[in-house]
């Protein structure tokens, strides 16, 4: 018996232990990946303020009460389009279609605001979210860039025209 999809919709700031739990656990399926919310992500306390400082939408899915899934969108910085931010999605509820589902509401976004493309930033270490964009049309750029992060992080851009 297949479960489904589990509940999507906007979150809001009370959402914060849950999505930090949901970071912090896909953060601990790589080596050397820190989560360090108060001195990296301190938006995580108040996601659904942060995106709308930023003039954008975020989303959590949920089961049972349990935050599984995360995805924002904010304008790109260059003109016409979105960037995609925090895509997560709990080890358990991959294979599903959850990613790509969180995926199109940032798409959806983008074209609502008349976008002509989504980008977004992945760290190297990152393995299947890159097939998940890639096999959703994201194409990734040649340069990366480097966070100085505890985690050391490096990142890939992708962008996909819409």
């Amino acid at each position: 018996m297949t479960r489904g999809l589990p509940v999507i919709r906007p979150a809001r700031d009370d959402d914060a232990e849950g999505l930090i739990a949901l970071i912090d656990g896909c953060f601990r399926e790589y080596p050397g990946c820190v989560t360090d919310v108060d001195g990296e992500m301190p938006e995580l306390y108040a996601i659904a303020r942060y995106a709308q400082r930023r003039r954008g939408r975020f989303w959590v899915a949920e089961r049972n009460g349990t935050v599984v899934g995360s995805v924002g969108a904010v304008p790109a910085a260059a003109a016409g389009g979105m960037e995609l931010l925090k895509l997560y999605v709990d080890a358990g509820e991959r294979g599903a279609g959850l990613g790509r589902v969180l995926v199109g509401l940032v798409e959806e976004e983008a074209l609502i605001r008349g976008g002509r493309y989504v980008e977004l930033w992945t760290d190297t270490r990152f393995t299947n979210a890159h097939r998940l964009y890639q096999l959703l049309g994201y194409v990734r750029a040649p340069e990366t860039r480097t966070l100085n992060d505890k985690s050391n992080s490096v990142e890939y851009r992708y962008r996909k025209t819409l």
